[in-house]
């Protein structure tokens, strides 16, 4: 099923094979998906707030260390109940906002204190840009998710993912990928290619969604297909965070 195709973990085709066919109410609606996205966003902003106004009572990272860590371990342990178990995601994917909101709040936190709290302001204002105008442009057909486009972002983003993976490694033995997080011209022109990439998979996202509701998955996979949304819009925001730190720097 080459149409379910998508880059994004949460979003494969095993996940809406299947079922069956459902009727009426009980089937997955593009709508219904994207009014349970806005739900989880107002999730992760609330577990965000959370962690965001403990780090500014304390002017102390340490005292939101924990509760980072709850929410990282957390969120990552929950996407995979979520990954493996579909039927799970109306109870699990909220979940998984709010620990992501906590992990968030910290990491959003600490860049506001080291920079200024503009750059949060700057990449919230980025990453909900860039979801409109990606959903535009795929409503409207000025971007198409054909077979090509889709293996060129699977591509481009298995790459990023194996570059991290292997400058995470590295670190361990004090070796670093220095255009990866340097505030350089090569860092700043890196950052953009994975911000655009990540631009690219909500595209492919909305593609996914709009196909499975086509093949009428059961109500349930519209929470599913929030968090394959919210996957995409989390990387997309710590981007966005990460490329603005480096303009600061320069």
């Amino acid at each position: 099923m080459d149409f379910f195709r998508s880059s994004n973990p949460a979003l494969t085709d095993k996940a809406f094979s299947g079922y069956g066919s459902f009727a009426g109410s009980e089937t997955m609606t593009y709508k219904g998906t994207m009014n349970k996205t806005l739900l989880m966003l107002a999730l992760v902003v609330l577990g965000a707030a959370f962690t965001w106004r403990m780090f500014f009572e304390s002017l102390n990272p340490s005292s939101v260390y924990v509760w980072m860590l709850v929410g990282g371990i957390g969120g990552f342990i929950t996407s995979l109940v979520v990954i493996f178990a579909p039927k799970t995601s109306p109870y699990s994917a909220p979940i998984y906002a709010v620990l992501e909101g906590l992990f968030l709040g910290g990491i959003s936190a600490y860049f506001a204190a080291t920079y200024s709290a503009g750059i949060v302001i700057q990449a919230v204002g980025l990453t909900f840009a860039t979801f409109f105008l990606m959903l535009l442009a795929f409503r409207t057909g000025t971007i198409k998710a054909t077979a090509r486009f889709k293996t060129g972002v699977l591509a481009a983003t298995g790459a990023i993912a194996l570059m991290y993976f292997v400058s995470f490694i590295l670190g361990f033995f004090g070796i670093n990928i220095g255009f990866i997080h340097s505030s350089g011209t090569f860092g700043i022109i890196f950052s953009l290619i994975v911000v655009a990439v990540a631009a690219l998979n909500l595209i492919l996202d909305f593609d996914f969604i709009e196909k499975a509701s086509a093949a009428r998955a059961p109500k349930y996979m519209e929470w599913y297909g929030a968090f394959g949304l919210m996957v995409t819009l989390i990387w997309l925001y710590i981007e966005f965070l990460k490329l603005l730190s480096k303009i600061s720097r320069r």
